[in-house]
């Protein structure tokens, strides 16, 4: 289950543009922004494929009905490039709990790396659904193992993987993985390189919200 928001055209296409533009991604703040804009209406979107209950409210005028969440999701990120995507998220499932990941690429002087997951918090996540929120998809690596550990003793009703890129080689090795996941990428790329960064691309996510870390 993938869904590429830029089959049709709309204003994600244009939010991807100026993320990917290397004219216009050194604007730290509009970069953030436009990671939680994609957030903003993946919420929607995933919102749209959850179960609802009926309440009854009073109105000024009236007592009525209405349609809430029946469970409020978990949502969750991987620490430090996932944190605007993540708050796009939070801000319309402004009544979900959250959990945070602390995971990160280690490159050895060849051409492979290891991925060192070092700091995981979650609620209880049995029979709720769960978000999990990075804006780079490559090879799927770090996400296989949050979602591994986020779920090694409790059972989610359901996953949804939210991305701003995400690779091909990185769907499938998720998929295999989660077959039940559902992934939503604002754009999906094919490429990845033998270090394992997604071409086009739009370079290191992290780096480009926050700043450029120290190597080392």
């Amino acid at each position: 289950m993938v869904t590429n928001l830029s089959v049709s055209n709309s204003l994600v296409s244009e939010w991807v543009s100026d993320m990917r533009n290397v004219a216009v991604q050194q604007d730290r703040l509009r970069f953030r922004r436009n990671l939680e804009r994609i957030g903003e209406v993946t919420a929607y979107e995933i919102s749209k494929l959850m179960k609802f209950k009926t309440i009854n409210i009073t109105t000024p005028m009236a007592e009525t009905t209405s349609s809430v969440l029946e469970t409020q999701p978990v949502i969750t990120t991987i620490l430090r490039a996932g944190l605007p995507l993540y708050n796009g998220l939070l801000n319309y499932f402004d009544r979900a709990d959250s959990g945070f990941i602390g995971a990160y690429r280690k490159h050895d002087p060849g051409e492979t790396f290891e991925i060192y997951q070092e700091y995981i918090t979650s609620p209880e996540l049995a029979g709720r659904p769960l978000i999990v929120a990075d804006p780079m998809l490559a090879t799927g690596s770090s996400l296989i193992l949050a979602i591994s550990a986020l779920t090694e003793f409790d059972q989610p009703s359901e996953i949804h993987i939210v991305t701003a890129i995400a690779c091909t080689v990185g769907i499938k090795a998720v998929s295999e993985k989660f077959p039940h996941a559902h992934i939503w990428a604002a754009v999906i790329d094919e490429e990845l390189t033998s270090r394992g960064y997604i071409v086009p691309g739009l370079g290191d996510a992290g780096d480009l919200a926050f700043g450029r870390k120290r190597q080392g």
